[in-house]
């Protein structure tokens, strides 16, 4: 059965050049910056940003702060379903190069980083939305996030997978604001304290389904944790460099998209709760429309709907119960 989904990769630069491609989610990071009259320079801002804190982590052997420089590659990956020749678009991820410039060396570095998806757009913004519609409390579909996690496990385990990257990857997101997060005295060089959450949420629950755990912590120069999903074991499978990768690249996205978090003027402490309305943050110079973001994640839940869900359902059901 597993014959019936055929996966295929496409990679694109992302540097003050980039534009866009016609079926990239819109919501995205990075395709949310390129757009408008400051693009290149929204674009050149958060590079330099990516840089800077990249150098400033890996500050040994390191004296002037300029040794390394990052490079972006959006990855995007499309779903043929059953041998139908039409391709979906199912994720979108980034994958780092760190480039030593003083050996001239290119590091291969994480993929993973920032995590996009049309079809959980669709469990989020229209399964989960008409589920609750009239109901009193909240709850949560049947099945909430299965067949997702399934096609991003069958992903990942593919030859198309693991011919292009050699290692599993790592997503990594915004804590949430409805949690209590305790800092421990696990202490990692790289990504600083590990704090504890008080308590699971939707979106841990939903990367489960995708086969990831999540740990959380505080790098040097951060002023709140970031929550990590990984497989297998993320200090050890991991070098520096490649963790410095995608601390230096998501911190810079969440300083643009959550200052209220990420830029923040005062430091998490040992029990910290994030708060979307503190108004103790700056801004960075990179112009973001967080309206408009919200609003089209609900657009291409729709798109999944109609060009994914539906005309495939009775394949994708089947598939689903016969995945092991």
């Amino acid at each position: 059965m597993n014959k019936d989904f055929t996966f295929s990769i496409k990679s694109i630069r992302l540097d003050e050049h980039y534009s866009p491609a016609a079926n990239t989610r819109i919501t995205t990071n990075f395709a949310n910056l390129a757009r408008g009259e400051h693009r290149q320079q929204n674009l050149r801002n958060a590079l330099t940003m990516i840089d800077n804190s990249f150098n400033a982590l890996a500050h040994w052997d390191n004296p002037k702060g300029e040794r390394y420089r990052v490079e972006l590659d959006i990855i995007s990956v499309d779903i043929d379903v059953a041998g139908s020749g039409e391709s979906f678009p199912s994720i979108e991820v980034l994958k780092t190069t760190i480039v030593d410039q003083q050996t001239n060396e290119r590091i291969e570095g994480i993929v993973g980083n920032n995590f996009s998806s049309y079809v959980r757009d669709y469990d989020f913004s229209v399964r989960l939305l008409e589920h609750n519609k009239d109901k009193t409390g909240f709850s949560v579909p049947d099945n909430f996030g299965e067949l997702h996690g399934k096609l991003f496990k069958h992903f990942v385990n593919s030859k198309t997978y693991q011919q292009h990257f050699k290692k599993p990857p790592v997503i990594c997101l915004s804590v949430s604001d409805s949690k209590v997060y305790h800092r421990t005295e696990n202490q990692h060089p790289v990504l600083g304290f590990e704090y504890l959450a008080n308590e699971s949420s939707l979106t841990e629950l939903y990367f489960k389904q995708m086969g990831l755990q999540v740990r959380y912590f505080m790098p040097p120069n951060s002023v709140a944790p970031f929550a990590l999903y990984f497989f297998g074991d993320l200090l050890n499978d991991y070098t520096n460099l490649e963790l410095i990768s995608t601390i230096s690249t998501m911190a810079t996205f969440q300083k643009i998209y959550r200052p209220e978090i990420y830029n923040a003027n005062a430091v998490a402490g040992k029990c910290y709760q994030p708060k979307l309305n503190n108004a103790d943050h700056s801004l960075t110079q990179i112009v973001y429309d967080r309206v408009e973001r919200s609003q089209l994640a609900k657009e291409q839940g729709k798109f999944a709907e109609q060009h994914f869900i539906k005309p495939y359902q009775h394949i994708l059901e089947q598939w689903s119960a016969s995945y092991a």
